[in-house]
């Protein structure tokens, strides 16, 4: 069995579907499809730059998303593999859920870029900037990160963030409590069993609890425009479980704004659902980790036309 998987936030990167929107129609159709439901030509900043505006959270993450769909869309209609016809499941990272649903047909493509320019619009509003943190744990279990955001937290907010595979997880919170996490690795790290900690260069502090503002705000988008069907299972980020009902989905994205994203969790409920194969469409961030959770697994990365090809004669396509 195959599972599709997106990837999230920080595999952006300037150039990102230049090649690809140059070889394909259909890539250079989805590129223009989100140009014109955003109203701002985010392909050219995607293709030129400059890198502070990409980055920027609100362009990051529908630019991810539109990247991956381009992809399969190539997939798709090139190379005749459709995703419901191959897939088994499908699940993303953070952002990458929405392109999951968009990929399964829950969001068409305009509704996904607007959906996600608004969701980083209320994730960077919800904090004043330098207010919040987050840093990555390397060689932190769940276990070990849990107890050094407690020991943090000295009544800041300092929570676990991404639970991305056996070596590296994500806390998120108060700029304070999260330096002082960090300093406490540093300084006992035969205490804490963890190698580093290192703050990440984000401008707002997601998936904790001081994001509550854009999930009110995501909360309302999403009451007005709630997933439709999925021709495809979707495991989701906060419960790590199988989701196959719209209004299941719908309350769960709410829910992810301020929740820990359970992608280690998530691999090994797909793993253990009988997915052998995992295919990252857009990126090569997801992968790594997956070769981390489950040893035996197959990944296979999505990116330029020699890798969409390649994967579409592999499979018979």
């Amino acid at each position: 069995m195959r599972a599709f998987v997106f990837p999230g936030q920080g595999s952006q990167k300037v150039g990102m579907g230049t090649d690809l929107s140059a070889a394909s129609s259909a890539a250079r159709a989805v590129f223009e499809e989100v140009d014109d439901a955003l109203g701002l030509k985010l392909s050219a900043i995607m293709a030129d730059g400059p890198e502070d505006l990409l980055t920027l959270t609100e362009n990051a993450q529908p630019a991810i998303m539109a990247n991956a769909m381009a992809t399969l869309q190539v997939l798709e209609s090139e190379f005749g593999v459709r995703l419901a016809d191959h897939a088994a499941c499908v699940a993303g990272h953070s952002l990458g859920e929405y392109t999951a649903l968009c990929a399964v047909g829950a969001f068409d493509l305009a509704t996904t870029a607007r959906l996600l320019k608004l969701r980083g619009q209320a994730m960077q509003a919800a904090v004043p900037v330098g207010v919040g943190s987050m840093a990555a744990l390397l060689g932190a279990d769940i276990e070990k990160a849990t107890a050094v955001a407690q020991a943090a937290a000295e009544g800041e907010v300092c929570e676990i963030a991404n639970d991305n595979d056996p070596g590296q997880v994500v806390i998120s919170g108060h700029k304070g409590a999260i330096e002082r996490a960090v300093a406490l690795v540093k300084d006992a790290k035969e205490t804490w069993g963890i190698k580093r900690g290192i703050l990440l260069p984000v401008s707002a502090p997601f998936h904790c609890s001081l994001m509550q503002p854009a999930a009110d705000r995501m909360a309302e988008a999403l009451t007005e425009t709630s997933p439709g069907a999925l021709t495809v299972p979707i495991f989701a980020n906060v419960t790590a479980a199988k989701v196959t009902d719209p209004e299941e989905e719908r309350a769960l994205l709410v829910e992810q704004v301020t929740g820990r994203v359970r992608w280690r969790e998530s691999v090994v409920a797909m793993h253990s659902d009988g997915v052998g194969h995992f295919v990252e469409l857009g990126g090569k961030v997801l992968s790594p980790m997956i070769r981390k959770i489950v040893g035996e697994a197959e990944t296979t990365s999505l990116i330029t036309m020699e890798d969409i090809e390649g994967f579409a004669k592999d499979i018979g396509g």
